[in-house]
This record gives structure tokens, C-alpha cells and sequence, in this order.
């Protein structure tokens, strides 16, 4: 399987989540995944690949030519896909992955969350979608969706559309099963479409 990590590249976070990266990547390399993941060698994107390899898995990093020349690419990657720019990266991390691992990160890593998570409310895409989140960074998110969803924001499957978790057993068990398709009901096709 391959399963794509959006997390940290910031060089500023406490060491834990470095640690936790590494964990990440030495159970995905434990199961037998494939990582794929922003292509970039620094913070917790570049320690979930190196645990990936030293594991004996396999890492796709996919990275913009921005950021190669400022010389952050993880060039020991098993393959090191170059893209024009984030739009282009993206899709080809989507197009690449049978799964999605979120882990704490910036504006960035929710950038990349709220794409896959409304794809997957939509019925877009029937790929797994998990975060985990250990201490809790997200919780606000979690009750700020919550608060959209009760004044009527969100469609019914918006939290059936994502696993949250806390532990990275738990994260690897709900990748590993399959998510199935979430089917909208045409009144909220309808609302999507409206704007």
C-alpha cells in the first residue's frame, strides 16, 4: 500500500514530534507501505522517509522546483518526483497514494487535511483518511468542524469521512481496513454545487 504522510517541515517544533515522525515511518517500513510523502528532507518529513529506508521500505517524495532549489529535496529518496508547482505536487501525491496519515503540523499539512477530507466527504475518493494527533494539537479543529457542522455548514459524513487517533497502532489499523465510499444525498450535492 502506498500511504501518504502530510506533516511538519517547520525546524522550529519540540523534538516529540520528530519522534513521532520517526515512529510513523518505522511501522510503515514494519508493515511492508510504501511512503509517500512532500519530498523534503528536513523536520518530520525528512525523518518519517529516513525511518522509512533504514526500515528497508520504499519512499516516493514529491516536491516543487521551488523548494529543490533551495536545496530541502530528500535526494535519497527511492524516487524523487520534481513538479511545477504545489497544485501539481499535490496531485501527484493524491494520484500516488492508496491512504492518508496526517500527523501535527502548520497551515501547510491542513492545507493538504481539508483537500483530501472534503474529497472523501464528497465521494470523490474512497481512500482511508486518518489523523493522528497524540497531543492533542488538532482538538480545536476537531470542535471548530464540530460547530460548523451544528449550525449546518458540513454534510452529515464530514467526521465519517476521517479516522482521529491518538496512538500509531491505532493510526496503521484504520489505514489498513478499507474506508468504502461515502455517498452523498443529492440534497447536499446540490448545496455543493450552490457555493
Amino acid at each position: 500500500m502506498f500511504i501518504c504522510v502530510f506533516l511538519a517541515s517547520s525546524q522550529r517544533i519540540d523534538p516529540k514530534y520528530l519522534r513521532l515522525a520517526e515512529e510513523v515511518g518505522a511501522e510503515l517500513a514494519r508493515r511492508g507501505h510504501t511512503l509517500v510523502s512532500g519530498g523534503a528532507r528536513v523536520s518530520c518529513m525528512g525523518a518519517v522517509a529516513r525511518a522509512v529506508r533504514a526500515g528497508g521500505g520504499r519512499t516516493v517524495g514529491v516536491i516543487p522546483q521551488a523548494l529543490v532549489d533551495v536545496e530541502v529535496a530528500d535526494t535519497d529518496s527511492d524516487e524523487l518526483i520534481v513538479t511545477a508547482d504545489m497544485r501539481e505536487r499535490k496531485g501527484a501525491m493524491d494520484a500516488r497514494s492508496d491512504a492518508f496519515l496526517v500527523l501535527p503540523g502548520g497551515i501547510g499539512t491542513l492545507e493538504e487535511l481539508f483537500e483530501i477530507w472534503t474529497a472523501r466527504t464528497l465521494g470523490l475518493h474512497d481512500k482511508p483518511l486518518v489523523l493522528l494527533d497524540p497531543w492533542g494539537l488538532y482538538a480545536p479543529l476537531k470542535e471548530l468542524v464540530q460547530g460548523m457542522h451544528e449550525a449546518g455548514f458540513t454534510r452529515a459524513g464530514v467526521f465519517d469521512a476521517i479516522s482521529w487517533t491518538t496512538t500509531v497502532e491505532e493510526a496503521f489499523e484504520h489505514l489498513e481496513k478499507p474506508a468504502g465510499r461515502l455517498a452523498p444525498s443529492l440534497d447536499e450535492l446540490g448545496e455543493a454545487t450552490a457555493g
